[in-house]
């Protein structure tokens, strides 16, 4: 029996980027075939060409600076018609972006109109391609979209982009790109920043719509994990170019390039033991709890219900938990940036008890990592800028020079180049922003660090070069690390202690070590198995 032709046929895909100063090669020679209904990963790390691949064959990327290579060739069969989408027009282009092929962006909440509500971004793209849809007519296909995706609460379509969880923005977002019932669905890192449980929830969907419609799927990711829940065929590119390519279950099983055996190794080790050090607590936290106001008087909302811990130097107190469970609440109220009860004591002194000026002169002790480094970090100034802000205020008597040997020390230390410390956070790759945003915290000398999820933007191979650096840094300085994040794998490797959330209860606390082989609370079985899954 013959092969039936493909849906999406890419032959020879080469793109560059080409600005006044320099040409960058970001794709070259790519070729795949995906058949409908058949799922097709793209896989590598930050900087492999994969998102400019997929972004390639609707020709959604501006050019310039994208420029596609000649003998380049994208036919797409929908709608009984084949085409090879870089020979048509950027009106005919329209036609086919939303309606034959629709598109799952990486981070909702950048993709989302924050002014508009789901229900009517949703609308527009039904008016884009089906304009004479009544208006009842309308609202009834914005309804059955987002029951498709699991999203029936009628409150749903009102609601903007801020008052939903980032499960919930990213089922928007798939109801979105279905609306037209496309026959190619891209899905560009489409769980990055999700935790384990909403991360199965959202791949099981991508799954069960594939089966009901037809539907391709060309999915982007750095994560083996979900290649391998998904299945189909793959192609692992690094520097643009494909180095393996086949079957997901082969090149997982008998990987033959190198550069895959060295992805695949790139996990995350065992539970550190405990190293049963004598040395008093750093950080004490006794019956913290956090309200937020609610609209009415007596609607006050619980995100943190009383919780207590004691964290020694040179232990990881490991926080875990889905979505809304109070973990980054924790975070905040713990730098004393949202009003809580409880007693925060830092060295044994209360910080609730401070003054201003006090406590101000103190936050040089306790310091964060946020998530998102691109967002944390001020576009406008550059490395060093960033790095040295916190001395101007702890250390007002440094003068410029002092500060710039501080800077150049810091950046060694996390493993950056002092040579860019001039250069701006644009003109660094993911993991090298989140070194920055770690030597901002480490130039004050903290005592003890907070992480707030400072991995899950992070490719497979950055994520366990950056983790090695904070056990480094740790062993040498003895810090004190409170690390928050969805993602086991990473807290098992980093974290002593443990303690699972689920929203705003602790509902089991202890070692690293016990409650990973012995789990007791229900909720944390349930995260576990979906983390061993």
């Amino acid at each position: 029996m013959s092969q039936p032709q493909p849906l999406l046929q890419v032959k020879n895909m080469g793109v560059r980027y080409e600005t006044p100063t320099q040409t960058v090669t970001a794709v070259q020679d790519l070729s795949f075939e995906l058949q409908a209904g058949e799922t097709f990963c793209l896989v590598g790390e930050s900087g492999s060409g994969k998102s400019t691949a997929a972004l390639s064959i609707p020709q959604l990327l501006p050019s310039p600076p994208a420029i596609l290579s000649a003998g380049s060739s994208v036919h797409l069969r929908s709608k009984g018609q084949t085409q090879d989408l870089t020979k048509l027009s950027n009106r005919e282009l329209r036609k086919i972006r939303g309606k034959s092929v629709g598109v799952i962006f990486q981070e909702p909440m950048n993709s989302l109109n924050p002014l508009q509500r789901s229900g009517k971004q949703i609308a527009e793209a039904l008016l884009i391609h089906q304009p004479r849809l009544g208006r009842r007519a309308r609202i009834d296909r914005v309804r059955a979209l987002l029951a498709d995706v699991g999203l029936d609460d009628p409150r749903i379509p009102n609601a903007f982009p801020h008052q939903l969880s980032g499960g919930q923005r990213q089922r928007v977002m798939i109801a979105m790109a279905l609306a037209n019932d496309p026959d190619l669905l891209i899905a560009d890192e489409p769980t990055t920043a999700l935790d384990l449980t909403t991360q199965k929830q959202v791949l099981d969907l991508l799954k069960k719509l594939q089966a009901d419609r037809h539907l391709a799927i060309l999915l982007v990711t750095h994560d083996f994990g979900v290649v391998q829940y998904m299945g189909g065929r793959a192609a692992v590119l690094r520097d643009g170019s494909v180095v393996e390519q086949g079957s997901v279950d082969t090149i997982l099983t008998q990987p033959q390039a190198d550069y895959t055996k060295a992805l695949l190794a790139a996990e995350p080790g065992d539970p550190p033991a405990d190293q049963g050090t004598d040395a008093a607590p750093v950080l004490t936290v006794q019956d913290m709890q956090i309200f937020y106001p609610g609209a009415q008087v007596g609607q006050d909302f619980e995100a943190v219900k009383p919780l207590s811990f004691a964290l020694k130097p040179g232990q990881t107190l490991g926080i875990v938990g889905e979505s809304g469970s109070g973990k980054s609440s924790l975070a905040l109220g713990l730098l004393q940036l949202v009003p809580h009860m409880g007693t925060t004591c830092l060295d044994g002194q209360a910080l609730e008890t401070l003054s201003d000026r006090d406590l101000r002169a103190r936050r040089a002790d306790i310091q964060i990592v946020f998530q998102d480094p691109f967002s944390s970090l001020s576009p406008r100034m550059t490395a060093a800028e960033i790095i040295a802000e916190g001395l101007e205020v702890h250390q007002p008597s440094q003068n410029h020079d002092q500060r710039q040997q501080s800077v150049d020390r810091v950046m060694a230390q996390v493993q950056l180049n002092p040579a860019d410390k001039y250069r701006y956070p644009h003109e660094f790759s993911g993991g090298q922003r989140q070194r920055i945003a770690l030597a901002r915290a480490l130039i004050l000398s903290p005592k003890v660090l907070i992480l707030d999820e400072p991995t899950s933007a992070l490719d497979r191979a950055i994520r366990a070069d950056f983790l090695t650096l904070l056990r480094t840094l740790q062993d040498e300085q003895g810090l004190a690390y409170v690390f928050i994040s969805h993602d086991l794998a990473v807290v098992r490797s980093l974290a002593h202690d443990l303690l699972v959330m689920e929203q705003g209860h602790v509902v089991e606390q202890g070692t690293s070590i016990d409650i990973f082989t012995n789990p007791k609370a229900a909720y944390t079985k349930r995260l576990l198995s979906a983390f061993l899954a």
